[in-house]
């Protein structure tokens, strides 16, 4: 057998591309709601190609979700980290949490784990460890970057900073909501500074 046969045939599409229209068949129709049908269409490969490429409807179903949680569930987190002042990471945070909600790639809005992917944890083997993996990883990060402020002494020694995390990840879930409900960039822009008051607040 030449050396080709064993590679097999090169892929047609690309990969990144066809996974971001899987993601947004079963963020629109949910998990059972999306046949393969939808999926093949949307991401214009045969279903032969779609095993050999992502293996079954499940399989493909949990990279969908590790490709949302490795890029857009952590862009906020990267704009947190990124901003020196606390104040000015929170307000950073917030409003990429509002763009992701109302401006995704995809067309879909709020949060693909939120508004899609908790309905079928527990039914397909994989979902609830990632959920809950996404959790851990976004409040231990907010904890860290609140804690940060606390060992400079721009935050008090006594700051709450994993509630804050806590709180911060729910107003996250939150706006996630408002714009999967259809609010726009704009309104919940508004409210903003006041939020980030809130979680400073001694």
């Amino acid at each position: 057998m030449s050396d080709t046969k064993k590679l097999g045939r090169p892929r047609n599409f690309d990969y990144d591309t066809a996974l971001l229209s899987a993601m947004k068949v079963f963020w629109e129709k949910g998990y059972d709601g999306a046949s393969l049908r939808d999926l093949t269409s949307a991401m214009g490969i045969t279903g032969p190609s779609l095993y050999a490429a992502f293996g079954d409807k499940s399989e493909l179903y949990l990279k969908t979700i590790d490709h949302y949680a490795s890029a857009d569930a952590c862009t906020p987190l990267v704009a947190l980290e990124r901003e020196e002042d606390i104040a000015e990471a929170l307000h950073a945070f917030l409003s990429e949490v509002i763009r992701s909600a109302t401006d995704h790639a995809s067309g879909a809005k709020g949060c693909y784990i939120a508004s899609s992917v908790v309905a079928v944890a527990g039914q397909v083997q994989g979902v609830s460890e990632r959920v809950q993996a996404v959790i851990t990883e976004a409040e231990n990060r907010l904890t860290a970057r609140f804690q940060k402020e606390v060992d400079k002494g721009t935050l008090p020694p006594g700051f709450p900073a994993r509630a804050r995390a806590a709180m911060l990840f729910d107003l996250r879930q939150g706006y996630m909501f408002r714009g999967r409900a259809g609010w726009s960039n704009e309104q919940m822009m508004k409210d903003v500074p006041d939020r980030v008051r809130m979680l400073l607040a001694e």
